[in-house]
């Protein structure tokens, strides 16, 4: 239950004098919400810069170009003339120095005749100008008498807005919500506001709305960074509250003696990397360890990671356990089950897949069979987490690109056993700052080394005005029975972007080398996906067209290959991911990044730090400077990924120290009991971190 306290933010902004449907409609877009904002969305809305109306010249020394705010005397008004809408309406004003006229155009009848009365003294601010000798304001940001100049900060926040959305009716709405605000308990400990000098909450909002220095919106300044730790204490919070739910003592342990193990490495035609070896060393032992396991698996496109994934299964099945490994995507999925099948049936292991493609019968005789404990390891897509999927002793769940799914996936797939062991797999390597933010408190093995045998991938780029040359390029490599990617970005050609659509693309290269090209793309169905990609396999068609379904699990080790078109449209993490789909074989391979003129800063940057390495841990580090990290884990906004307030180039410091008083708090009061407890539930229900709430409760 949300705490009573609390109830005047949660008011709808409907609630407040001035705000319509229309306007309604507008914040929704603006604050990203499907429903209708709430005064706490205004309020955690912050400005992105300030304008200084400080300035108080004289008419005379007014600068042109900047803005200044004059204390004048309205002298006289000239209408714009009857019949001539086009013409402004002047009002002429001065001081003991000089004159000014104030230009309205299309001003409503009799609104600029009250607000600049004849004969009355008004405070005026706007943009200096110059026009035919005399300096004019051009619709004035604000006029005020003496009593309304007496509230004015002179300081006038500039926030980030939507299109129809005027910025007054949104600093009035804030400021109205700024006044709804109750007095809420104090949910950071003394020793923190001592040691971080931050002020009351209260404090900060008012100061970042209503700033009287500059320095108030700084991000790196006192108030921001309140509002900041207050969201990132939320987050870590509520992953804390997650990780004691999963580390709670968990009885009988999940690892056997390894001889299923030592049969998979048998079976491998190739020696284990020394951080494959590790990994799985670390694995085994968290398995045996009394408390479950939470481990965040990393590594590069084609580290080995699956093969990981496996021993980590092969540990439970050897005391009789089950596992589970769920994939974001069939694609993804039917690409784990052709690495683990071979290696398992070797070894005596027991598999099956489950997605939305097995119906009927199919679907009922695997669902028996896990049942009845005669599969080992289930592997699908989220069509796992579906309620009538039982598994007889499911002990380990192995979570594959984790940030595709959130909390409630992974509480779904490891509510379906006692005391699960939780691993989790991803192909984007994550920054350290970002796994603390996004994963908590997770233990981290990395595969750093490419397996045995694999060639370097040489990169180039070239602009796409010499197309013709690289379909000719194309042509010669087909004909020495080479196998090529060719991927681009869109399906379909759309009205605004200009960009080669796979259709069209897969048609122009059909022209040239008939049944040798193949098309495959997000919007075709399954099987038509899996029969296009089998006969690029297999070599029956050379030339593969293909969006960024091909991104990630494809594995066609004789592709030696790449043509990325528009790849200025592609994020380095989307790039080196697609890329990774070459060089897996024994022989090198090429990729030619394709790019239309003129390039911008960020793009051409972006395309030097993809032809300089294939690392993928650097090439990480190169987008989250770039980027923000919205886009590093394929989230939209920049920013941390879920957070509006918190920076990780500002706050990184701060999100080390939130996760701290996270695990403390849990340590001293972990029901969050009291008058402290009730604080914090308060700090989670403002954040939207209270799906983690019900865990206290939980058995």
């Amino acid at each position: 239950m949300r705490p009573d306290i609390l109830n005047p933010l949660f008011a709808p902004v409907t609630s407040l004098t001035g705000v319509g449907p229309k306007q309604d409609k507008l914040l929704r877009y603006l604050l990203g919400r499907d429903d209708t904002p709430r005064l706490v969305d205004l309020l955690l809305h912050l400005p992105a810069s300030v304008i200084d109306r400080r300035e108080r010249p004289k008419i005379r020394d007014a600068v042109p170009g900047t803005i200044v705010t004059l204390e004048v005397t309205v002298d006289r008004h000239r209408p714009a003339p009857a019949g001539r809408s086009r013409a402004p309406h002047l009002v002429y004003a001065s001081d003991d120095t000089g004159d000014v006229v104030l230009t309205y155009f299309r001003a409503k009848p009799g609104y600029v005749e009250k607000l600049l009365p004849v004969g009355e003294k008004r405070y005026v601010s706007g943009t200096a100008q110059m026009f035919d000798g005399t300096l004019q304001i051009v619709h004035p940001d604000r006029v005020v008498d003496e009593a309304g100049f007496a509230q004015l900060t002179g300081i006038d926040p500039v926030y980030p807005l939507t299109e129809g959305l005027a910025i007054g009716s949104l600093r009035r709405a804030i400021a109205l919500a700024l006044q709804k605000l109750p007095a809420l308990p104090e949910w950071i400990s003394p020793e923190v506001l001592r040691r971080c000098s931050f002020p009351p909450l209260a404090e900060a909002l008012q100061h970042v709305h209503v700033p009287v220095e500059l320095t108030d919106i700084l991000p790196e300044g006192p108030f921001w960074s309140r509002l900041a730790f207050d969201e990132l204490l939320a987050g870590q919070l509520a992953l804390a509250l997650v990780r004691a739910q999963l580390r709670r003592p968990a009885g009988t342990r999940n690892a056997g003696d390894g001889e299923l193990r030592h049969r998979i490495i048998d079976a491998l035609p190739y020696a284990l990397t020394t951080s494959q070896r590790d990994a799985a060393a670390a694995i085994a032992e968290d398995l045996k360890q009394p408390v479950r396991m939470l481990r965040l698996l990393q590594g590069d496109v084609g580290s080995g990671k699956t093969v990981v994934a496996l021993l980590a299964a092969a540990a439970v099945t050897e005391v009789g356990k089950q596992a589970a490994l769920m994939a974001p995507t069939e694609i993804l999925a039917r690409q784990h089950i052709k690495t683990i099948a071979p290696l398992a049936e070797r070894a005596g292991l027991r598999v099956a897949i489950l997605t939305g493609r097995e119906k009927g019968k199919e679907r009922k005789h695997i669902l028996a069979r896990l049942a009845a404990g005669e599969i080992d390891l289930l592997v699908g897509t989220h069509a796992l987490i579906q309620d009538d999927v039982m598994f007889k002793a499911l002990a380990l769940a192995v979570v594959d690109e984790q940030h595709r799914f959130g909390v409630r996936e992974r509480l779904a797939l490891t509510a379906k056993g006692d005391a699960v062991d939780v691993l989790v797999l991803s192909a984007t390597p994550i920054p350290r700052t970002l796994v603390l933010t996004y994963f908590g408190d997770m233990d981290v093995s990395e595969l750093r080394e490419k397996p045995a045998g694999r060639q370097p991938i040489e990169t180039r780029t070239m602009s796409s005005n010499r197309l013709q040359e690289v379909i000719d390029g194309v042509g010669r490599q087909l004909a020495a029975g080479k196998l090529v990617y060719w991927i681009v970005p869109l399906v379909e050609e759309s009205e605004t972007v200009q960009l080669t659509d796979a259709e069209q693309r897969f048609e122009s290269l059909k022209e040239r080398f008939g049944d040798k090209v193949g098309l495959v793309h997000g919007k075709m169905r399954g099987t038509d996906k899996d029969q296009a990609m089998a006969r690029f396999a297999s070599g029956e068609t050379g030339v593969l067209v293909a969006t960024t379904v091909v991104e990630v699990g494809v594995d066609v080790p004789a592709a030696t290959i790449m043509v990325i078109e528009n790849a200025e449209r592609f994020g380095l993490a989307q790039l080196h991911q697609l890329r990774g789909r070459i060089g897996r074989g024994s022989e090198a391979s090429t990729c030619l990044l394709l790019y239309k003129e003129p390039l911008g800063e960020i793009a051409s940057k972006r395309l030097k730090v993809i032809k300089e390495t294939t690392d993928g841990f650097r090439i990480a580090e190169e987008d989250l400077k770039l980027r923000g990290e919205g886009d590093v884990l394929g989230t939209r906004q920049s920013g941390l990924p879920g957070y509006r307030i918190a920076r990780s180039d500002v706050h990184a410091q701060l999100i080390t120290q939130a996760r701290d008083e996270a695990l403390r708090i849990l340590k001293d009061n972990p029901k969050l009991t009291g008058a402290q407890g009730e604080a914090l539930r308060c700090l989670l229900y403002l954040y939207e971190r209270d799906e983690a709430l019900p865990l206290i409760g939980a058995g």
